[in-house]
């Protein structure tokens, strides 16, 4: 195949649809964490409440405790120009833009407690946006389009997280100052809206649940009346772990562990190892059009494997900018392609009928080993090394490579079961 034959699958409108709300998903994160942060330190709010803020982005754990309600109903106004997922899209976006606005007026100086109150209440909306999206997005991407939807979805919310981290830092500072970059984001949220409305409806759109007891029972009983269904959730945990271990401490590891100074880090880490991430994705996406699922979960599970080789080896040589360079574009390349099929397999495991139920709660259980390994990570470091921790990461990641290569017959029938289902859809 020619190479322009792996990227044809990016041109169509769903995907440009899938990038743009990526944008508007990952966009508000920062606004009530890092950037909130620094605003608050900014103003010298004291350590001990900077803390407790951390607490706002709660919903983001447990968005599957409401997810049901939006697979259930619709917002009946929006619900008349669009579909259920793109309802609940442009009411959350409209709703997002007006508590990002309204932090930006109130702001940390006066009135901890309304501030408080409005970053959960955004923290809230943001995660109901996520389940809106990902179910949309699992709705209306057919099975050869889910790599290049993962991918380009990757690449959306990441650069929406430079734009309102790094970037409404550096803008806050030098021009717009903080109220402004509140507004200025509480606008891009608003434009949202016009994606969104714009976004094509699934060619078949699921019926909603009749009764909200259908809404909660239907997807735990179609997901386990799936042959295999507790293998494919063991399968979800293990998947990323030791990509999830590894990265758990990098930025300590660089500066603690090989010696480079927190601004080396912060331009070659965070900066060029975003790029990579993204690059991985899109990468990822192209290559599953050809490789297919099960094919891009064990190839791309492997290279994430083997490629945190490359800080055990930046463990034991002499620092330099080109090894750390190279150590974070290789894992975060392969983390970035993982990434993709990951989803991918996450949209596939979806019933259509439950999906925004189905995949907050799959997502949910892919975060343990992200959330969970931090305090682990320490004790093995203190206990072994760096260059001997990255070794653990990779034989912690080995499981999940084994367990996806015993179950290569059930994911290639998932796979099969997806493209029938998109004839049928298309018949």
């Amino acid at each position: 195949m020619k190479p322009t034959d792996y990227l044809r699958v990016f041109r169509n409108p769903r995907i440009a649809a899938v990038a743009l709300l990526g944008f508007a998903s990952g966009l508000p994160l920062a606004l009530t964490s890092g950037t909130l942060q620094a605003w608050m330190t900014v103003e010298g709010i004291d350590i001990k409440t900077i803390g407790l803020f951390t607490l706002v982005g709660q919903a983001y754990v447990f968005k599957f405790a409401w997810a049901p309600l939006m697979d259930r109903y619709a917002p009946g106004l929006f619900a008349r120009w669009t579909g259920r997922r793109r309802a609940w899209l442009m009411l959350t976006q409209l709703l997002l833009a007006l508590g990002i606005a309204a932090i930006g007026l109130t702001g940390p100086s006066h009135a901890l407690g309304a501030l408080a109150l409005l970053a959960v209440l955004v923290a809230f909306c943001s995660a109901s946006q996520d389940i809106a999206y990902d179910a949309w997005r699992t709705d209306v991407l057919p099975a050869v389009e889910r790599g290049a939807g993962a991918s380009v979805m990757v690449l959306g919310y990441r650069l929406a997280m430079i734009v309102s981290g790094g970037l409404a830092l550096w803008l806050a500072d030098v021009w717009l100052g903080w109220r402004g970059v509140y507004l200025l984001m509480a606008a891009l949220m608003l434009a949202a809206v016009g994606a969104t409305l714009f976004a094509p409806e699934p060619q078949a759109p699921p019926a909603a649940p009749r009764t909200m007891e259908e809404a909660i029972i239907g997807p735990l009983k179609a997901f386990f009346e799936r042959r295999g269904a507790l293998d494919f959730l063991l399968l979800i945990v293990l998947y990323k772990l030791g990509d999830a271990f590894a990265g758990a401490l990098t930025t300590t590891f660089l500066i603690r562990g090989v010696g480079f100074s927190p601004g080396d880090v912060g331009l070659v880490n965070k900066s060029f190892g975003l790029v990579a991430t993204i690059v991985g994705a899109l990468f990822g996406g192209a290559l599953m059009a050809r490789l297919g699922l099960y094919r891009a979960l064990l190839v791309f599970g492997i290279a994430q494997m083997f490629s945190n080789l490359a800080y055990c080896a930046l463990a034991v040589t002499p620092p330099s900018l080109a090894g750390m360079a190279a150590a974070v574009a290789v894992e975060n390349l392969a983390g970035g392609m993982g990434t993709a099929a990951f989803v991918a397999l996450l949209m596939a495991l979806c019933d259509r009928r439950f999906s925004a139920t189905q995949y907050a709660l799959l997502s949910a259980l892919s975060a343990i080993g992200r959330v969970y390994v931090g305090p682990a990570s320490g004790y093995m470091v203190a206990a072994l090394g760096w260059a001997q921790f990255f070794l653990a990461s990779v034989a912690l990641a080995a499981p999940g490579v084994a367990l996806l290569w015993w179950m290569r017959a059930r994911v290639q029938a998932l796979e099969v079961a997806q493209r029938e289902q998109a004839q049928a859809a298309n018949a």
